[in-house]
């Protein structure tokens, strides 16, 4: 955005005070003959040549130069305004279960994955200084995204993410176990950790299971807050029946083996604070709630590097005068 100013605009005052001055003592001297005669009757109907009907013209000038010069003294500046973002943002690595139960379909029209995932995206928004990294775990983990601030690698990434069930090799056979372990992506999050110079470090563990393989998460979430990384547990989904997909395209009732007195000890062993979403409405605003106890502050500067044009109207003034000059002792040559 361009952006302009007078450096000394009290010049822009003294103009008018000059400018009245000068108009004065020029209507004062036009008011006075130069040349005295007894009688003007028959010069008055003389023919006026173009030089008495522009004989306002050395005098416009030099009102020019005038305004050229005491603008100039004003200083005019421009430049172009940019907004500097100063200040550090947080490091947070997702942990997300894309292990064969988030395929259950209680966040109605998606299942859980997908619709993490778009929270997960629309969080992305709006980001500056925060690096986001993405973990996904089943049996395993994988990681997705290190720490990064390209937000359109995490989308991108993140928008290609399947349950492990759905992840094939060339030939069509399954590849990963499906399982529930999420100690292992909490140990792929705190090795992103390990380098992180952010004055504000947190995991966010998503997942829908009790956990069925790995050593105990409670272990896991003490061995990062040991690294001054908070951790943070989302229970996705509806306790009792939910509805679960068939391979045959049909849909049949599971029960939901949530268990939230873990993910709680989790999130309390890793100074953090777990939270419950049971549809995507509810995961959107628990997302939305560590986004506010994690915020970095920012400060936002306006910087415009000026450019000063005093000197073109300097310049601009003397010409002026100097044509003034000329006209005066040669088209318009002052009698006296």
């Amino acid at each position: 955005m361009s952006a302009f100013r007078f450096a000394h605009p009290w010049a822009l005052v003294l103009l008018v005070l000059i400018l009245g001055v000068w108009v004065w003592r020029r209507w004062r001297g036009w008011r006075e003959a130069a040349l005295t005669y007894s009688d003007v009757a028959r010069l008055a109907a003389a023919p006026m040549g173009w030089r008495a009907r522009l004989w306002f013209v050395p005098d416009a000038l030099q009102a020019l130069a005038l305004v050229c010069l005491m603008i100039g003294l004003a200083r005019p500046q421009g430049g172009d305004a940019r907004e500097v973002l100063r200040g550090q943002g947080i490091d947070l690595v997702f942990v997300l279960d894309i292990s064969g139960s988030m395929a259950a379909l209680d966040f109605e029209p998606v299942n859980r994955l997908e619709a993490a995932k778009a929270v997960i995206g629309e969080f992305l928004d709006g980001r500056a200084f925060d690096r986001i990294g993405v973990v996904t775990f089943a049996r395993d983990a994988y990681v997705l995204v290190p720490l990064t601030l390209d937000y359109a690698i995490v989308r991108d990434l993140l928008a290609r993410v399947r349950l492990i069930t759905q992840v094939t090799d060339a030939s069509g056979a399954r590849v990963g176990f499906d399982g529930t372990n999420p100690s292992a992506g909490m140990a792929a999050a705190e090795a992103m950790m390990r380098d992180s110079r952010a004055l504000s470090r947190v995991v966010v563990v998503l997942t829908d299971g009790d956990y069925n393989a790995g050593i105990d998460p409670v272990l896991a979430a003490e061995a990062t807050a040991l690294l001054g990384v908070r951790t943070y547990t989302i229970g996705i989904g509806r306790t009792g029946e939910v509805p679960f997909p068939t391979d045959d395209g049909g849909v049949r009732t599971v029960e939901s083996d949530l268990d939230e007195a873990v993910l709680q000890a989790v999130a309390t062993a890793g100074g953090g604070a777990y939270f419950r979403a049971e549809d995507t409405e509810g995961l959107r605003g628990v997302i939305a709630q560590i986004d506010r106890l994690e915020r970095s502050p920012v400060e936002r500067q306006t910087i415009i590097p000026w450019q000063d044009w005093a000197w073109g109207w300097v310049w601009m003034a003397f010409g002026v005068l100097m044509l003034e000059r000329v006209l005066r002792v040669t088209v318009w040559r002052m009698v006296g």
